[in-house]
């Protein structure tokens, strides 16, 4: 595994494995902040001395590793291993699913973070208690970073991720999956979170399962994030 550029100070690289026995992959992105201080989004496994770790070690210093939601914590803690400098931040509610990281977990402040300032924006998606993810804008390439809220598992999968991406109503377009939906607990928070981020002036859209979405991105993600504006 090897980072590749997706624009100016933003790479991204996947990693397969299983998840509940499903074969998928979740995506690492990873921003280039002012001072050559990079933030590493929803880490994956970069033991020392691999590509990755030295890839990223050349291109500037692990400043900052963020666990976006509190699904996506799976490699955090060898990650937080290997860049021991690093400050870790995570969501509201992961320090009790990882007690182990609790003396390094900082939470996701609500509002900006000056060393993020002016390249990198980040906004708590409320309403999704279980998820409590995070959604980011990064401003000189016009990326909208996402993890889980919204996907678009696409391209030749095993024949069990199909299935699964059909079922949530990823498979074909960038959708908010109906396993998303059905977290939501407050349906009024969710809709301002979402006007919010259709707020930000997005020309891609970056997600950690499974597509780059490079074309007519803020159309569709409008279209996906409605569901959260409906009714009923």
């Amino acid at each position: 595994m090897q980072l590749e550029p997706l624009d100016t100070h933003l790479w991204h690289v996947t990693h397969a494995f299983k998840a509940n026995g499903i074969p998928i992959t979740s995506r690492m992105t990873v921003v280039c902040l002012p001072g050559r201080q990079l933030l590493v989004h929803s880490p994956i496994p970069m033991p020392p001395g691999s590509t990755l770790h030295k890839q990223l070690q050349a291109l500037g210093t692990v400043a900052f590793i963020v666990a976006p939601n509190k699904m996506h914590h799976l490699f955090l803690a060898p990650c937080a291993d290997a860049f021991p400098d690093a400050v870790v931040y995570g969501p509201k509610g992961l320090e009790r699913k990882r007690p182990e990281l609790a003396a390094r977990l900082q939470a996701l402040p609500t509002g900006d973070v000056a060393q993020w300032q002016p390249d990198l924006e980040h906004l708590a998606f409320e309403g999704i208690p279980a998820g409590n993810e995070s959604v980011w804008f990064h401003r000189p390439s016009a990326t909208l970073i996402v993890t889980d809220l919204m996907q678009w598992m696409a391209g030749d999968l095993p024949w069990p991720t199909q299935v699964y991406a059909t079922l949530t109503g990823v498979r074909h377009q960038l959708a908010v999956p109906r396993t998303v939906r059905a977290l939501v607990r407050d349906r009024t928070a969710a809709a301002r979170s979402a006007e919010r981020v259709l707020r930000w002036p997005f020309t891609r859209v970056v997600m950690a399962h499974n597509q780059v979405v490079d074309r007519d991105a803020y159309a569709q993600a409008m279209q996906a994030l409605s569901v959260f504006m409906k009714v009923g």
